[in-house]
């Protein structure tokens, strides 16, 4: 695919001056001032526009078009949101057949035949057991509100009020799922080991550290000193997403399903991100033939329109009528937009394309490790990729793994939007760049993803190795060759 290459992006507040009016001047031009007047009216909390200062106007699959006629390829797909990519045709034309047909757009929770055919292919997809015996709810059209409803439905069942979550969740921004995530302090939740090979807790990493992880968590359970009563459930992430791009192994996965069911703990488990494909599964928990008791699903299941719910075990519907409502649980053409969504992945094998073409990426990713010492991991699942990105020189006797390097990756980051590539952040201290291309994307599109990504790593990577005096420069062959470590 054929796309211009950018200039390099420049912050909003770099480009002009504020001005007294709201109205561009021709001199200023539209695209400025519409970055102008973000800045001025939007609050703080504003995250992806200050790191990608651009307009778009026009998009279609993996492209972005910006007001300043610049074009992009979207590796951030709404943060995971669009399997298909941007305005997809299947997508549009179930949007127009709603909006063409005099269909009520706003229906609360009553049942439609658009509601009948979003939930039917829904549940023709879920794993193992769970649709033969399953409830659902539709939730406010987030996914942190379909995680909220989740630890709502399961200390209703259950009676109990404590939850297990993992270090380096994320779960969303909504008071109780922010408790369940890696950064909450003072709450209900008890916060468990998440197994990682690279910065493994227990500084083992492998296989030996999932099984100290999960037996971290058997002996908590356990111990009649622990200071942990059962619990009302567990909700982790199979891949943990804004953790850094990190896969949890199966065997741990399937230890979490036998520790929580001997001990009637409910499992939740967050789709999220992971779910439609994403990974390489339909379902991320498909690869360990885990079923949870509950699964909480959002982004990509609303073919890219806001739609959140939750599918459980019908035993655990011990919900009163209205114990969880919402204004806009039923979003007509976000479940036309996900049936189109579910039923095109599903037909067209996008999950195990995902996986193949994932599994390439990474290879590619890995071999720049050889040649890049500031790339510490590349890890993954799929389409759901991640490159940390470290500091080999601020490593001491000590440490197993050099220290993250976020101020690298910011700028690998910025790098990539010069060329055209539009790349998230994450990981504990943002150093971890993330790929999340649509499930649509060619081979060809591979390829040039994966070029403009290892020339802004380069390129970045200069700029950020530290040279010594021209006087006291090595020339032997080996420094000339490359940056010095």
């Amino acid at each position: 695919m054929a796309v211009t290459e950018p200039a390099p992006a420049v912050a909003p507040a770099a480009r002009t001056q504020s001005r007294p009016t709201d109205r561009p001047t021709d001199q200023e031009g539209e695209y400025e001032g519409i970055l102008r007047r973000q800045s001025q009216r939007e609050s703080a909390a504003r995250t992806y526009a200050r790191s990608l200062p651009i307009v778009p106007v026009r998009a279609r699959g993996l492209t972005i078009e910006g007001a300043d006629g610049r074009r992009y390829l979207d590796c951030l797909s709404g943060a995971g949101t669009l399997a298909l990519g941007h305005n997809h045709p299947v997508v549009l034309e179930a949007i127009r057949k709603v909006l063409d047909s005099g269909a009520p757009l706003h229906v609360l929770d009553l049942a439609t035949p658009v509601k009948d055919a979003f939930t039917s292919e829904l549940f023709a997809t879920l794993p193992g057991t769970l649709a033969d015996d399953a409830r659902i709810q539709f939730c406010g059209p987030a996914g942190t509100d379909a995680v909220e409803a989740a630890l709502k439905l399961v200390r209703t069942a259950t009676g109990r009020s404590g939850l297990l979550a993992f270090t380096g969740a994320y779960h969303g921004m909504t008071a109780g799922a922010l408790d369940a995530s890696g950064g909450a302090s003072e709450v209900r939740v008890t916060r468990l080991p998440y197994p990682q090979r690279y910065r493994c807790p227990f500084g083992v990493g492998g296989e030996r550290g999932a099984e100290l992880a999960a037996r971290w968590t058997e002996n908590l359970l356990d111990d009649p000193k622990s200071g942990v009563t059962t619990p009302a459930g567990m909700i982790v992430e199979a891949v943990q997403g804004e953790g850094g791009v990190i896969p949890a192994p199966d065997d741990w996965m399937r230890r979490m399903r036998r520790i929580t069911a001997d001990r009637s703990i409910p499992l939740v488990v967050d789709e999220v991100q992971t779910g439609v494909g994403r990974t390489g599964a339909f379902w991320a928990v498909e690869h360990s033939g885990v079923v949870p008791d509950v699964m909480v699903l959002s982004k990509a299941i609303g073919g890219s329109l806001p739609l959140a719910v939750i599918v459980y075990r019908s035993e655990l519907d011990a919900w009163e009528p209205g114990a969880h409502a919402g204004t806009f649980r039923g979003n007509q053409l976000a479940m036309a937009a996900g049936t189109a969504t579910l039923a095109y992945v599903r037909e067209n094998k996008l999950a195990e394309r995902a996986g193949i073409l994932g599994a390439r990426m990474l290879g590619r990713l890995q071999g720049l490790a050889s040649a890049h010492p500031c790339v510490g991991e590349v890890r993954g699942r799929g389409l759901m990729i991640g490159v940390e990105l470290v500091d080999p020189d601020a490593a001491g006797p000590d440490d197993s793994v050099p220290p993250p390097a976020p101020t690298l990756a910011l700028a690998v980051q910025q790098e990539c939007l010069a060329r055209g590539l539009i790349v998230e952040l994450g990981g504990r201290h943002s150093a971890v760049v993330r790929l999340l291309p649509p499930l649509t994307l060619t081979d060809e599109q591979a390829t040039a993803v994966l070029d403009r990504f290892a020339d802004a790593l380069a390129a970045a990577e200069r700029a950020h190795t530290p040279h010594p005096p021209a006087s006291r420069r090595v020339t032997t062959s080996r420094h000339a060759s490359g940056p010095s470590h």
